[in-house]
């Protein structure tokens, strides 16, 4: 090399007066020489022995063809400069290897010093149009001045493209470590986070860090306490542990300043961050560097330490929202969602004898109404500490919700005679004694593989079953419970489809006057084909029509038709006295109820005394008040009023009197009677009762002439069965008007 070694050691020195990057003295920068004359590799390491560029040492990489670059490359990282030979093993292979460095690896910072010996096979003015190359240099030309010239040019660029792209990447990372906080469960949670999300930042391995907390809750004499909440690495032994019990002074110290002075510390080989909110909880964390960090990361973590006190301050706010998600407020039990949580994790565990238990306080809404919430709250407060008491930590309580309580353990532990006995005892709810019984819906868990969710729809079923059945008593859900669940919900679901389909229609049957054989009216019956013709009973479809509200739009649209063909009877001449149509006490409860049945008369053009309101004994049950009220605003515009299957229900005859009703109807259980040894004492006691209240009685399930003649005689005026005629058709009611006699 013809320059002298002076010149170039004076070159050096002005790149070690940069004051942000003079402490990297740890890292090396990568050149790669890729060239297949042995003699160019040996002089160029040569002539760069213990360089050093912008602080840093030299790291030589060396390949001698395409095919060992390519099999190099793919195993290295962070190349700063390749100095590429043009031609070696053919005339394009280093400009072949220029597009698999920059297409192939993707490598955008590295810069790329063409060399040749060989001008000719890669013209200059076009390797620098055509290929992303940073400069191109003949092997003649690059003394050691000049290559260490271009090299440091190189570097640099390399190291500012480098400190460009790790800004974006630090900048990314923070916005992604501050949504990951806050998803963290708790402090410790978040302080695992912490390492986890400061090594990704710094590019560093979790090794070496650990977080301690000030806990200003044990301080004593201004004097404060620090523990270690989270570590990794070789401190993974100092978890939950005084930070006094680190034997390594430096981050013993370096903690224990940080907290108390509340600043970040960052020296060559370590620094500690301190990050802290509003709050008044403050955490540190300790981090071995295996190299002195740049401005940029300085300035970056500062970004970091600032996002996480944001996520520290509502930290305490997360937890506060996953407590009512999870708790019932009102006994700080694990509520709905908790409970299917701990069902999922029991099913997939298949933990063994595992047991599901719904407990439902019995008639705890009337204990509501008449003692008053408050009394209520503090009889639920009672059950949930009895039981917590009873069953222990071996079993899991909840609050399912309202007065529905959720057990999961060992069948072994909440056997019903069990459960039973924990009730037996009184309960003392302000100063008085308070007898509860409850009733139970059990699932075992045992092969069961769907979600909890559903575990807990099968109990609710066992338990609505118990309610139904046997108050105060438990069923045990099975398979054919859930068989005849969906089932009923297909029903339903079909139901919905024939009403939209019109598969649903009207059955008239007539009713008679018993001492003259004179047709008085009919009865609307609701009637249900499938589309393969299979007749449903209303005892099956109409309890699902209550319960899906879908009754509300099928009986207006019963009492819409009943009325149109009411009209047209009486219009073309017919001698009639009332079409009845059967109303649900689902329509009763709707407040437009009465505007319904006056729109259904007005658009019909039938005359109000022309419809007949058939309601159940039981509607008449709940709430007198409010049936008094809708009855007698039904009554107000001319409707007539019978009571269905009067007889049937178990309700004070009081009510009868002050009710605005016109006529008993007989249920054709009673009139079954007749032909049996208890005889007609039922149907002869409700037609005196009618008498004594002025009231009109008729008899349904008329089907023999016994029956006929023992109700005539008896004196019951009007009746309807099969003996007289079935239900029929709209179309069919004229022919049999003109036949009956």
């Amino acid at each position: 090399m013809p320059e002298n070694l002076e010149d170039d050691e004076i070159f050096i020195e002005e790149d070690l007066d940069n004051d942000v990057l003079g402490n990297i003295a740890q890292r090396t920068w990568k050149i790669a020489i890729v060239d297949d004359d042995e003699d160019v590799h040996r002089a160029t390491e040569f002539s760069l022995l213990d360089v050093k560029i912008l602080n840093r040492r030299l790291e030589f990489i060396h390949t001698y063809s395409k095919a060992e670059t390519h099999e190099r490359f793919a195993v290295e990282s962070d190349i700063a400069v390749v100095l590429l030979d043009v031609v070696m093993e053919t005339e394009h292979a280093g400009l072949d290897l220029v597009c698999y460095i920059r297409d192939d690896l993707k490598w955008r910072d590295t810069r790329i010093i063409l060399r040749t010996g060989q001008p000719g096979y890669a013209p200059e003015e076009d390797a620098i149009r055509d290929y992303d190359i940073n400069d191109y240099k003949t092997k003649n030309e690059l003394t050691r001045k000049k290559l260490l010239t271009a090299l440091t040019a190189a570097i640099r660029s390399y190291d500012q493209l480098r400190t460009i792209e790790a800004s974006r990447r630090g900048l990314h990372q923070i916005i992604t470590s501050s949504a990951a906080f806050s998803m963290q469960d708790g402090i410790e949670g978040f302080a695992s986070g912490v390492i986890t999300q400061i090594a990704a930042l710094c590019g560093v391995p979790s090794e070496g860090l650990l977080c301690a907390q000030c806990d200003e809750a044990l301080q004593f004499d201004n004097s404060f306490r620090y523990s270690v909440i989270a570590s990794a690495g070789h401190y993974r032994n100092l978890m939950n542990r005084p930070i006094d019990e680190i034997d390594n002074p430096v981050i013993r110290d370096a903690l224990r300043r940080a907290l108390s002075e509340r600043v970040s510390l960052f020296e060559e080989d370590n620094m500690t961050l301190y990050f802290s909110g509003r709050g008044k909880r403050a955490i540190a964390a300790f981090i071995e560097l295996p190299y002195a960090l740049t401005a940029i990361d300085q300035q970056l973590l500062e970004i970091f330490c600032f996002n996480l006190g944001v996520c520290l301050d509502n930290l305490g706010l997360v937890s506060q929202l996953k407590n009512y998600a999870f708790r019932d407020q009102l006994l700080m039990l694990p509520n709905r969602l908790k409970f299917i949580e701990q069902l999922d994790a029991s099913i997939e565990n298949a933990t063994p004898d595992q047991l599901l238990v719904l407990i439902d306080i019995d008639d705890f809404a009337e204990i509501n109404d008449v003692l008053g919430h408050r009394y209520g709250d503090l009889l639920l407060r009672a059950v949930a500490n009895r039981l917590q008491l009873a069953l222990g930590s071996q079993v899991f309580l909840a609050r399912i919700g309202g007065d529905v309580f959720g057990l999961l353990g060992n069948r072994f532990a909440l056997t019903p005679e069990k459960l039973q006995k924990i009730f037996e005892a009184p309960f003392i709810i302000d100063d008085s004694s308070h007898t509860v019984s409850m009733s139970m819906g059990l699932v075992a868990l045992d092969s069961y593989s769907q979600s909890g969710a559903d575990v807990l729809k099968d109990a609710s079923i066992a338990l609505k079953r118990t309610k139904g059945y046997q108050r105060g008593s438990h069923t045990l859900f099975t398979r054919e419970m859930g068989v005849e669940i969906r089932e009923r919900a297909l029903l339903m679901q079909h139901l919905h489809k024939a009403f939209d389909a019109e598969r649903l229609f009207l059955m008239y049957q007539p009713q008679i006057s018993l001492s003259d054989r004179k047709v008085v009216g009919f009865e609307a019956l609701l009637r249900w084909r499938t589309d393969e013709g299979q007749m449903i009973s209303p005892t099956d479809f109409i309890p699902l029509a209550e319960h899906s509200g879908l009754i509300i739009s099928l009986g207006a649209w019963v009492l819409r038709t009943a009325c149109y063909t009411m009209a047209q009877l009486l219009e073309k001449g017919y001698s009639l006295d009332r079409m009845a149509v059967n109303v649900s006490v689902i329509q009763f409860r709707q407040p437009d109820f009465i505007e319904l049945v006056k729109r259904a008369l007005h658009d019909s053009g039938l005359a109000p005394h022309y419809l007949e309101l058939e309601i159940t004994e039981s509607v008449t049950m709940n709430g007198t008040g409010m049936f008094e009220e809708a009855l007698n605003g039904l009554k107000s515009i001319g409707v007539q009023i019978a009571i269905d299957d009067f007889g049937t229900g178990f309700s004070s005859l009081s009510y009868l009197d002050k009710l605005p009703v016109d006529r008993l109807k007989i249920d054709r259980a009673f009139v079954m009677q007749i032909d049996t040894q208890a005889g007609p004492r039922i149907a002869e006691l409700i037609t005196q009762l009618g008498k004594k209240l002025g009231l009109s009685v008729i008899a349904e399930g008329i089907e023999t002439d016994t029956h006929f003649d023992v109700l005539r005689k008896m004196g019951c005026e009007e009746g309807q069965g099969f003996l007289i005629a079935r239900p029929m058709l709209d179309n069919a009611i004229e022919p049999w008007l003109a036949s009956w006699k």
